[in-house]
């Protein structure tokens, strides 16, 4: 009798070993337990820690509540401005409500993972290559509505989306560098450009404060003198400005000047006016004279037999006196 029940108490206690093991689970931190009973959703969510089921009965399924890390295959897409580029992305999403992610949809995984390849598509169609390039806040945070909007109904909350890379063809990125190099050219050259400018403005006033005080022009000159002579320089070119003998020409009229030196080489202007016309004189009376020297011994030539000749050269000479 006393054997009979030991070898009961012994087929008990390996049963009940058994069913513990087979009933007892354990949840992770990290984990949420979902559990079907008799093929149905259990509303209480099993937490971490032990927990117990009914063998043969339920069927406790995990579900991971970590953020998931998932990479978005590059994706090849025309822009709104017909370029065609290849974009990689990358969703980070988590479970919020873990009996709706497992009974909602087959794989949410797979579910989340084409939605943002649908999305990703999606958004390069409706962007400019500028705005991928330059403007990928705003296009994360579109492309993060495009997604999450859906994935709330699967239990699935979308944390943030970024976009990784932009592949551009090889002519483009030669376009766009050459475009670069260009405005940085224009700018260079507006920089330049300006800088001329305020160097001019800057050169004016010197040379009008200069032009008051043209000592300054004579001490500029001796420091342009130094500074070529610091180098030890065996020949030495030394301007000459124009505006020295200006200077020199101003000093000779200056108010404190004699006056006679400045009238003197007026006078002599006087004598060759007089020469030239003392000498005029002589030659009209030449010119006058000639005429009746020469008529005279015309008439004495002239022979008696032709009397005609005589008239006519007496009228003649009547004529021009």
């Amino acid at each position: 009798m006393v054997e009979e029940l030991v070898a009961t108490g012994v087929v008990l206690a390996s049963a009940g070993a058994l069913y513990l093991m087979a009933a007892a689970r354990v949840v992770k931190q990290y984990e949420r337990g979902v559990v079907f009973r008799l093929g149905r959703l259990r509303e209480q969510v099993r937490g971490p820690g032990f927990t117990m089921i009914v063998p043969l009965v339920d069927r406790l399924q995990k579900v991971n509540m970590q953020v998931v890390t998932m990479p978005v295959p590059a994706q090849e897409g025309i822009t709104r401005d017909n370029v065609t580029v290849r974009v990689d992305a990358v969703v980070y999403f988590k479970v919020s409500a873990p009996a709706e992610a497992v009974v909602r949809v087959e794989d949410y995984r797979f579910a989340v993972a084409q939605m943002a390849q649908t999305s990703l598509r999606s958004i390069i169609g409706k962007s400019e290559l500028d705005d991928l390039l330059s403007n990928r806040e705003k296009l994360n945070q579109g492309l993060e509505l495009m997604i999450d909007s859906p994935a709330v109904e699967w239990g699935v909350t979308i944390d943030r989306v970024e976009i990784k890379d932009v592949s551009l063809p090889e002519t483009m990125k030669r376009s766009m560098a050459r475009q670069a190099e260009a405005d940085r050219d224009r700018r260079a050259r507006v920089i330049n450009a300006d800088a001329e400018f305020q160097a001019s403005k800057k050169l004016a006033e010197a040379a009008q404060q200069m032009a008051d005080t043209p000592a300054a022009l004579q001490l500029r000159l001796l420091q342009t003198v130094t500074a070529v002579a610091a180098e030890k320089n065996s020949t030495l070119v030394l301007p000459f400005p124009v505006e020295l003998l200006r200077f020199l020409e101003r000093a000779q009229h200056a108010p404190g000047a004699p006056q006679q030196a400045v009238a003197a080489p007026q006078q002599p202007a006087a004598a060759p006016q007089e020469a030239v016309a003392a000498a005029q004189q002589p030659v009209e009376a030449a010119e006058q004279t000639p005429p009746q020297i020469e008529q005279q011994p015309v008439q004495e030539q002239l022979p008696p037999s032709e009397p005609r000749l005589d008239q006519d050269s007496e009228g003649s000479n009547s004529g021009q006196g």
